[in-house]
C-alpha cells in the first residue's frame, strides 16, 4: 500500500488532500506545526506528525518517522498581501523561507529514498498568481514562481530515477484559512504604505468582487488536482486547480 506525506494538514488544502488520499486506500502521513489543531478523522491508515517545514531538525525527524514515502505533497505555505515598498526584508525572508526554501528542503529530504527505490512522486503546491500578474502580491507571487521553476528543472533531473515532480496551482480560495491569512498578516504588521491607500482600496475591492462571483477554488478542487498529479503519469507539469485558475491558464 502506498504512503503519501502531506505538509500543512491542519486546515484547507492539506486537510482535504489527506482525506482524499485516505478515501482512496492510501496510507497518509499528515503533518502540521501544531498537532492540537488536528481535526482529521481517525483511521488506522493515518498518522499525524508534527512538522515545521522551516526547521531542518523537524523535517529530518518527520521523514525518518514516516518511513517509506511514495509521494510527497508540499502544501504548507503562507500568504502575503502588500506592495513591495511596504514589505520589510524580514517578512520577505519569512515568506521565501516558508514557501520556497522549505520546498527545497522537503524535496532534498525525500529524494534519496525515492532515488534508491527508483520510484516516487513530488507534488508542490504553487499558486495561480504565477499565471497572471496581480498587484500587491509581488512578494508572494515571486516565492511561488520560484517553486514552479524549481519543480520544472528538478523534474528533468529526477526522471532518470523514475521520480516525477509536478506543480498544482490553486486559484483564489476565500473559504480557507489560508485565503484570509494574507490580509490578517498585513493588518497585524502595520498595514499598507499611506501613498498606496487609494490603490489598495481599489485592488482589494476588485479581489472581493472576484471571489464573490462564485468562480473560485475549493479545497476539494485542489485535493483532486494533487491526487491526479501524484498518480497520473500523463499529468501536465503544471496543473491549475479550480475554475478561476483553469480559466486563467486558458487565457480567459
Amino acid at each position: 500500500m502506498n504512503t503519501v506525506l502531506i505538509t500543512g494538514c491542519s486546515t484547507g488544502f492539506g486537510r482535504e488532500t489527506a482525506i482524499h488520499f485516505l478515501e482512496r486506500g492510501w496510507n497518509v502521513v499528515a503533518t502540521m506545526r501544531d498537532l492540537s489543531t488536528n481535526t482529521l478523522p481517525e483511521s488506522d491508515r493515518l498518522r499525524s506528525l508534527r512538522l515545521d517545514v522551516t526547521d531542518a531538525d523537524s523535517i529530518a525527524a518527520a521523514v525518518a518517522t514516516a518511513g517509506t514515502i511514495d509521494v510527497l505533497v508540499k502544501n504548507a505555505g503562507v500568504g502575503w498581501l502588500n506592495a513591495v515598498e511596504g514589505t520589510s526584508m524580514a517578512t520577505v525572508r519569512r515568506i521565501f523561507e516558508t514557501n520556497t526554501f522549505s520546498t527545497v528542503a522537503m524535496m532534498q529530504a525525500v529524494i534519496p529514498g525515492m532515488r534508491e527505490r527508483r520510484t516516487g512522486a513530488i507534488v508542490n503546491v504553487g499558486s495561480s498568481t504565477t499565471i497572471r500578474s496581480l498587484p500587491l502580491l509581488s512578494i508572494y507571487r515571486a516565492s511561488k514562481a520560484a517553486v514552479n521553476a524549481l519543480t520544472e528543472s528538478a523534474a528533468l533531473e529526477l526522471a532518470e530515477f523514475g521520480i516525477r515532480a509536478r506543480v498544482v496551482m490553486p486559484g483564489a480560495a476565500p473559504t480557507t484559512s489560508f485565503g484570509g491569512s494574507a490580509r490578517t498578516q498585513i493588518m497585524a504588521q502595520g498595514g499598507f504604505p499611506d501613498p498606496y491607500a487609494d490603490f489598495v482600496q481599489q485592488t482589494v475591492a476588485a479581489m472581493q468582487r472576484h471571489t464573490a462571483g462564485g468562480d473560485v477554488t475549493t479545497p476539494q478542487d485542489v485535493a483532486e488536482a494533487i491526487y491526479r498529479a501524484a498518480t497520473d503519469q500523463d499529468c501536465p507539469m503544471i496543473l491549475p486547480a479550480g475554475a478561476d485558475a483553469i480559466a486563467w491558464s486558458e487565457g480567459r
